[in-house]
């Protein structure tokens, strides 16, 4: 079980993993998005939402002592990076538990019931008009079930217990929802966002017990005992809904923020304003996307402004384009006089759907090929790719486990071929390139190959370890006659930022004697913590 109190490695690990369950529920909780506009993104706004706050911790230069300096940054990164209305909200949940956990002299379990008390009472604040049914319903039972726990129990209680009762609450608020909410019970649904937030609260509670809830899937619960049938129902985008929604970040004293919050309400609906020590996420659904920025700004400076259509499709231009990521600036520079759209990933940091789009939209391109260049990128493009699919964009991904075989798709590109004769050829082309890699290990650890140390040279084959020396060019050597030895008519070596040039020129030079019918490419990678990446053809 958990230990006392909550530590920042738990908050960490918390924000990962809301993240990734929220990737794997994100589909069909976009299906259940029916109030207040049945626009289909819920989901996918939570992710990108929870993504954001994650990102804050990767680029944060604070390492957090403890759990409330760690939540102060989760919830400021879901401040900065919220998307829609839901994602406005989530954002000040966590803002509302960081407030609790940073102020707290323990982070116990009474301390940690408070945190989820203050989360609900911040989303609630940040609200116009609050509706219950929806994600404020279910934050708020959370609350009332960590609370009757701790009072239930004499002394401290388990952290983790306090959590699951809190997830618990929250997920039987959920199948309430329909009777709460009209337009819930004629859809056949449950509250999206307050979906996303059971999510998010059963993420917790595993990562401080390592257990699943014992509870059904929230997807497979009785019919007869449920409120209702959990079956989504298409409905149409009501003709009365605004023309636009309108997000911004807005530098501003609290103290014009009920101003601004009453100046929006009387433009359109929705209206949801989080934030605190004059920084605020402003969320609007209105007709005049114009004016609800002026308001902004009558109240200080807006910035990041969003303005989205929940009508009209954007005008695409015919032409096709490749968009791929890229991990070193050698890389970006060659390809990019290729044509290709680039985004750049930083080190130990997975780029954003927010990058990804913002790359295709600069483009103007009705037809898209997305190579994410990493296995891990493989969901945050298939996220984007639906995104732009919406909105009229052909958009197709070539599975692309590292940047040779994201090199060997490029090679093989015509946008003369048919869409799919194109995504076909360079499909092919990627999955016939093996490849490794050489990096410097930064920790002990049990590894596939045997363990190794701080310092030891890895030697990876398709993203496993396959080999630890002490020598670059010694386990490169060993990489490439793995690679090698089914074939091949092409190495590609992309050299790192920190890789050694005698090491570079003599694994050449070994690949030139030992196989004189493979022809041998260098290309300049410029990429961090892999001096080395190899890519057989």
């Amino acid at each position: 079980m958990s230990p006392v109190g909550l530590t920042a490695g738990n908050i960490r690990d918390w924000a990962r993993a809301a993240r990734e369950a929220l990737v794997r529920s994100r589909v069909e909780i976009d299906a259940l998005n029916v109030f207040p506009v049945p626009d289909g993104d819920t989901g996918t706004n939570l992710y990108l939402t929870m993504e954001a706050a994650c990102a804050e911790f990767d680029l944060s230069e604070i390492q957090p002592a403890d759990a409330g300096e760690a939540a102060s940054i989760l919830a400021r990164g879901a401040l900065l990076g919220a998307r829609g209305n839901s994602g406005v909200i989530l954002s000040q949940i966590l803002r509302g538990i960081g407030i609790t956990l940073t102020g707290a002299s323990d982070r116990g379990a009474h301390s940690v019931a408070r945190a989820f008390r203050s989360g609900a009472d911040e989303a609630y604040r940040s609200v116009a008009r609050p509706v219950e049914g929806t994600i404020l319903t279910v934050a708020r039972a959370a609350a009332d079930a960590a609370e009757n726990l701790v009072k239930s129990i004499p002394g401290e209680p388990d952290v983790a217990r306090v959590v699951g009762a809190a997830a618990e609450g929250a997920r039987a608020a959920l199948l309430r929802t329909p009777a709460m909410l009209e337009v819930l019970r004629q859809a056949g649904v449950v509250d999206a966002g307050g979906r996303g937030l059971v999510e998010v609260y059963d993420a917790l509670f595993r990562v401080l017990s390592g257990e699943v809830l014992s509870g059904e899937p929230i997807e497979d619960f009785d019919i007869s005992e449920a409120p209702m049938n959990f079956v989504p129902q298409p409905i149409a985008m009501p003709r009365d809904t605004p023309d636009f929604e309108v997000m911004y970040l807005l530098e501003a004293p609290d103290d014009r923020i009920d101003a601004l919050r009453a100046a929006l309400d009387a433009r359109g609906d929705s209206v949801v304003i989080v934030g605190g020590d004059g920084l605020w996420n402003v969320h609007v659904h209105a007709d005049d996307a114009g004016a609800c920025i002026e308001d902004g700004l009558a109240v200080g400076r807006p910035h990041r402004i969003r303005v989205n259509s929940l009508h009209a499709r954007p005008t695409l231009r015919s032409n096709r384009q490749v968009v791929m990521v890229t991990h070193g600036s050698g890389i970006t520079d060659l390809v990019t006089a290729a044509g290709v759209n680039c985004v750049p990933a930083q080190p130990r940091t997975r780029p954003s759907v927010t990058e990804i789009l913002s790359a295709v939209h600069a483009s103007h391109s009705s037809q898209v090929v997305l190579l994410p260049s990493d296995r891990d990128n493989q969901g945050t493009a298939e996220i984007a790719a639906e995104q732009l699919r919406a909105s009229g964009v052909r958009v197709a991904i070539v599975p692309t486990r590292s940047v040779v075989q994201s090199l060997a798709a490029i090679a093989v590109h015509d946008a003369e071929r048919t869409f799919d004769d194109d995504v076909v050829t360079m499909t092919r082309a990627a999955g016939a390139t093996r490849y490794g890699a050489v990096t410097i290990s930064e920790r002990d650890a049990l590894t596939s190959a045997g363990r190794c140390a701080v310092g030891d040279v890895l030697g990876l084959v398709d993203g496993d370890i396959v080999q630890i020396g002490q020598s670059v060019l010694a386990v490169a050597q060993g990489v490439c006659e793995r690679l090698v030895a089914a074939g091949g008519e092409i190495v590609t070596i992309v050299a790192g930022a920190d890789a050694d040039a005698p090491a570079v020129s003599g694994l050449i030079e070994w690949l030139e004697s030992s196989y004189p019918g493979i022809d041998v490419v260098l290309q300049d990678g410029g990429q961090p913590l892999w001096p080395l990446i190899v890519g057989v053809e």
